[in-house]
């Protein structure tokens, strides 16, 4: 199948996808955090764990993109307070439940992955108890044009990735993942799960790294 045929309903951005998936990601895991400032905006969309490509994003970027999004609907502006403050609207705009919008999430911050990979990773917003209940979840969000497979899902070391790439960038995908065989997804695969620990360790530490910095920017920008 194409990539046009598998496409979702309109391609985001690189920023975009980075800014949404931070929104989800906060919003679940440092809720303390959320809506978030530019400020904090910044901060999780350049943070170098949990996230590929890293990236070094600005304020004036994330505002641009932030305007972009606006239009379509999927953030909006929280009034009140003296700090500007951003939330998302993905569970009324694609009608997502937990588990749905933590895979979503994980796949805009990272990209293509393994189903167990991917699992791990989305558990620490929403715990997937198992690869059966993954394999649910994404059987009917690929329906939906919100994932594509790279690969049959049922063969060993797969690749799933999130439905809002560019026509030309998914078809690029699509032909690496054809291209590369069973035998390199088997080692990502084997990899994958004595490396996801530690990883998730480091990236434990990022979110207390954010919450800290949210709570700071509440502080300087409280009213004496």
């Amino acid at each position: 199948m194409s990539g046009e045929a598998q496409r979702a309903v309109e391609p985001l951005s690189m920023v975009e996808r980075r800014i949404i998936g931070v929104l989800v990601e906060k919003a679940r895991t440092v809720p303390d955090s959320y809506p978030m400032s530019i400020n904090a905006l910044v901060v999780g969309c350049n943070q170098k764990s949990n996230r590929d490509p890293l990236m070094e994003l600005d304020d004036a970027e994330i505002q641009d993109c932030l305007d972009v999004l606006i239009k379509k609907k999927l953030v909006g502006r929280v009034v009140g307070g003296r700090v500007e403050r951003w939330r998302h609207f993905l569970y009324e705009v694609w009608a997502l439940n937990k588990p749905e919008i933590a895979v979503v999430a994980e796949l805009l911050l990272r990209g293509p992955q393994t189903e167990g990979e991917l699992r791990a990773r989305s558990s620490r917003m929403e715990v997937i108890p198992d690869l059966e209940s993954l394999r649910q979840i994404l059987e009917n969000l690929i329906e939906r044009r919100l994932v594509v497979a790279l690969g049959p899902l049922d063969r060993r070391g797969s690749q799933v990735t999130h439905g809002f790439h560019a026509p030309e960038e998914l078809e690029g995908l699509l032909q690496r993942s054809s291209s590369a065989g069973d035998e390199p997804s088997m080692r990502s695969e084997l990899r994958s799960g004595g490396l996801e620990e530690l990883r998730q360790r480091v990236a434990d530490l990022e979110e207390k790294v954010s919450e800290l910095t949210n709570r700071l920017d509440r502080q300087v920008h409280r009213p004496v």
